[in-house]
């Protein structure tokens, strides 16, 4: 073996019959989150400008849309194959940005476009991100996930790291404005990866999983899958409490880059700068690290990780965590994987951001400084890292279940 095969199979952990799928998964989610990160600092810079202490009515406006959107995707889901409904929801997205872009470049009603463009940014983030990896989870074994999630996400960095470069790059320029048309493009060619990726994804899948097989069900049967399942419990709890820290630093890292960093143009840089930093230290840890950590140490140990190292809290998330968290449901049934996982990405994480939103206005209300309200936050941090020992041992008892009954 030459060295090259050696970095090559360690980049990419993937049998000859797995590869196609996976290298277009990684292309996918490139160009997915390309398409986020380009708009996500000028959602940022818009939440300062409408002030940050209406950030925790912008959560919950967020909150409030995905109530209504959540059963709407359920009803499409049943109904709609696979093949057919992932591309509607991206065409769908692409069609908002369009409106988007001839309202603000036509200056219709400006202020009130940029904060439902907030919240929408926000929206999409989420059901774009959920339904991504639905089907990674629909396509891929939880023997494969932990092989394999790491690369894909990979791919999902990469497209964080050009995304912010653009935005960085080109807002002058350009103006900030038509940088929605460069997102559209994004989504688009994010479209032609999932047409690619349906027909070369069967590698691995289950015999009775086809592509234009509907779901069937409820709209509203994540919900009774969420009530009725410990397990989906328990991993709804585990993403509220992600919510939690993550919403306490976005809250504070907003106050301090409000407080120091003046004027519209530098706020978007800083934050766009941050996001490249985050998405630089993660892109080399998915490649080389996190499929590593996930075959070795399952997921008991790498969640325990993220803990460990809450300090640099984004970029554990993104490189271990959130493949890690994937894994959990390659365990589920097709529409537990595409209903309840959608239901506890979307609105349950959404919801958690609102009232933890609220939480942290509250404490800074009774006085209490950025540094106390991080104290605050160590107790739930401890519950967090024993609930993640408990879902990772569960996951990998009904993995190894689900492999004895295919034998």
């Amino acid at each position: 073996m030459t060295a090259l095969e050696r970095w090559r199979g360690q980049a990419l952990p993937a049998t000859a019959e797995e590869r196609a799928a996976a290298l277009w998964s990684f292309a996918y989610f490139f160009m997915l989150l390309a398409g986020y990160y380009v708009l996500r600092p000028l959602r940022d810079q818009m939440g300062i400008a409408g002030g940050v202490r209406a950030l925790p009515w912008t959560f919950t406006a967020t909150f409030v849309t995905l109530l209504v959107a959540q059963p709407l995707y359920g009803a499409l889901v049943a109904r709609v194959p696979r093949v057919r409904f992932i591309p509607i929801v991206y065409h769908f997205f692409v069609a908002n940005l369009a409106l988007f872009w001839l309202l603000l470049t036509l200056d219709i009603a400006t202020v009130t476009v940029a904060r439902i463009f907030f919240v929408w940014v926000s929206v999409f983030n989420l059901f774009a991100v959920a339904v991504f990896w639905s089907f990674m989870a629909d396509l891929f074994t939880s023997e494969q996930g932990k092989r394999l999630f790491g690369f894909i996400g990979a791919g999902g960095t990469a497209g964080a790291l050009l995304g912010p470069s653009i935005t960085i790059g080109l807002s002058v320029p350009l103006g900030p404005i038509n940088l929605l048309l460069v997102a559209m493009a994004f989504l688009e060619l994010a479209v032609l990866c999932v047409h690619r990726l349906e027909g070369t994804a069967n590698a691995g899948q289950a015999p009775h999983v086809k592509k234009d097989e509907r779901i069937g069900g409820s709209a509203f049967a994540g919900m009774t899958e969420l009530a009725r399942s410990p397990y989906l419990l328990g991993v709804a709890i585990w993403v509220s409490l992600m919510s939690f820290g993550a919403t306490i630093l976005y809250f504070a890292q907003a106050n301090i880059v409000a407080a120091t960093i003046h004027g519209a143009g530098a706020q978007t840089r800083i934050f766009a700068s941050m996001d490249l930093a985050v998405g630089l230290l993660t892109l080399a840890t998915q490649v080389f690290a996190t499929g590593a950590l996930l075959k070795r140490f399952g997921t008991v140990t790498s969640l325990a990780a993220v803990m460990v190292f809450q300090v640099v809290q984004r970029w554990m998330n993104f490189a271990i965590a959130n493949p890690a968290r994937q894994v959990f449901f390659t365990v589920l049934d097709r529409e537990e994987k595409y209903k309840a996982k959608n239901l506890i990405d979307v609105v349950i994480y959404r919801g958690s951001d609102a009232l933890y939103g609220w939480v942290f206005d509250s404490l800074q209300g009774l006085g209490l400084k950025l540094g106390a309200i991080a104290l605050c936050a160590l107790p739930v941090v401890a519950g967090w890292l024993i609930l993640s020992m408990a879902l990772g041992r569960t996951q990998e008892r009904r993995a190894a279940a689900a492999q004895e009954g295919c034998r």
